[in-house]
């Protein structure tokens, strides 16, 4: 992969800082410039008394100098752990959501962690489905501690979204030297004809022949890379959250559904959003690796 740039949210919480090294980390392999971001996100009005309307109050200088003070460090404690990489810090007056997903559009990478304190945190809630959701670039989520010899692990099925995540899924384990996991899975029948004689619980030999297809090109392409293949029927958030407990990263596409592509995230990747055991990487069908 030959990433650009790469955005981290940063806010000094721990969970920008595990962002933050994991976005080093990946500069680290890719040549990329690491931005460490940070956004205000400031009432449209403050009271100056509690029963008096005043107009808007922005940062003060103190907590300008606070906030620019810790991007400082950011980038001085980049630079004595990852001496080649380069970096930058910016700072605006704006929405965090929609300003990271105007930024994605001349971004590689946004790099998020999950607790945070700030505009940047809160990882958990609206913020992280906002820019997962509506990004142009891969969006990482920054979870766990996973060995660096895990291997990585990628949901697919027959969808745009889901070629792209295994492109970049096949990229990450190159660069990464480990192997990777693909995952295709069927969801199982239910209900009313779940105990019919109409149902099958194992995947076809035609069902599954798109998939084997799919397996079988990206071996030819990258021969060094050991693919281990499991077509399954079982729920997709199921299976593939249990195989990120042995995963430094799990991949998937999304499903948005709406009257605008990408409104929402599928319901897989907002289950892994909130419960995927390691980093997660949600990849649209224009998130093409450069």
């Amino acid at each position: 992969m030959s990433t650009r740039t790469i955005i981290v949210g940063y806010d000094r919480s721990a969970g920008s800082r595990d962002a933050a090294k994991w976005a080093l980390d990946e500069a680290a392999r890719t040549g990329a410039l690491v931005e460490f971001f940070y956004a205000y996100e400031w009432p449209t009005w403050m009271p100056a008394a509690s029963m008096v309307p005043a107009t808007s109050v922005w940062p003060d200088n103190d907590t300008d100098r606070a906030v620019k003070g810790a991007l400082h460090q950011a980038v001085v404690s980049a630079r004595a752990t990852h001496p080649q990489v380069r970096t930058a810090i910016s700072i605006v007056h704006a929405h965090a959501g929609s300003t990271l997903i105007d930024r994605s559009r001349e971004a590689d990478l946004i790099v998020l962690g999950c607790r945070g304190h700030s505009a940047v945190g809160g990882l958990l809630g609206s913020l992280s489905a906002a820019v997962s959701a509506h990004a142009h670039c891969p969006v990482v989520l920054v979870r766990g501690d996973a060995a660096a010899t895990s291997p990585v692990v990628v949901g697919v099925d027959d969808s745009a979204s889901s070629h792209a995540a295994m492109a970049f899924a096949v990229e990450q384990a190159v660069a990464r030297g480990v192997g990777l996991h693909v995952i295709r899975a069927w969801k199982p029948v239910t209900g009313l004809w779940e105990e019919t004689a109409m149902v099958t619980r194992k995947v076809t030999a035609e069902e599954r022949q798109p998939f084997d297809q799919l397996i079988a090109s990206w071996r030819e392409k990258q021969p060094d890379l050991e693919i281990h293949a499991d077509a399954v029927v079982e729920h997709p958030a199921s299976v593939l959250a249990r195989a990120g407990l042995s995963a430094q990263l799990l991949v998937v596409g999304t499903h948005g559904h709406g009257p605008v592509r990408g409104m929402l995230l599928g319901s897989v990747s907002q289950h892994l959003l909130r419960h995927s055991p390691c980093s997660l990487a949600i990849v649209h069908v224009t998130s093409t690796p450069r």
